[in-house]
């Protein structure tokens, strides 16, 4: 059985109960959140190696690094196979800055967007902007309803129900 497999079968387990999950998640959070605070120490650096030799450089199990893998994937210049990773297969942690951060905030994950790293990466206005760009981007915008007496959009000056409005 792949790693991901392995950890989605332990953290997405329904048949665990809840006490449990919510004591792996509080403790996979914090891991995850020491991993990337070390590595936006460094960003620019593209970290590589197998997945048990990331395991062991950053001090977390190999479930944990998988779980950390998965998460990150999507923030990746290069994406990793972590459909089928093994302890043995190479991985690369090279991200790109402004699409990991917008990842965090679509995540809700404001333990790890408010890391204190992220200052030496972004000014506040940067990472404002960047904060906007992803909730505005899944923000659903419903155009004003046009009602037969208000004035043609196309800009006739005549009344909707009289020029475009017409069937």
């Amino acid at each position: 059985m792949a790693l991901l497999e392995q950890w989605r079968e332990i953290a997405y387990n329904e048949n665990t109960s809840r006490e449990k999950l919510q004591q792996l998640w509080g403790a996979y959070f914090m891991e995850e959140k020491d991993i990337y605070a070390k590595l936006l120490k460094n960003p620019d650096e593209v970290v590589k190696g197998t997945v048990k030799e990331l395991a062991d450089k950053y001090e977390v199990s190999l479930m944990t690094m998988t779980g950390f893998l998965d998460g990150i994937n999507d923030s990746l210049v290069e994406a990793n196979p972590i459909e089928e990773m093994e302890e043995d297969t190479v991985v690369n942690l090279g991200f790109d800055k402004a699409l990991l951060y917008k990842n965090m905030v679509a995540a809700e994950a404001d333990w790890l967007y408010n890391l204190e790293e992220w200052n030496d990466i972004f000014d506040e206005d940067t990472k404002k902007a960047l904060y906007k760009e992803q909730k505005s981007s899944t923000t659903i915008v419903k155009e004003a309803k046009i009602y037969p007496n208000d004035p043609c959009p196309c800009g006739s000056g005549k009344k909707y129900k009289k020029c475009c409005g017409k069937k």
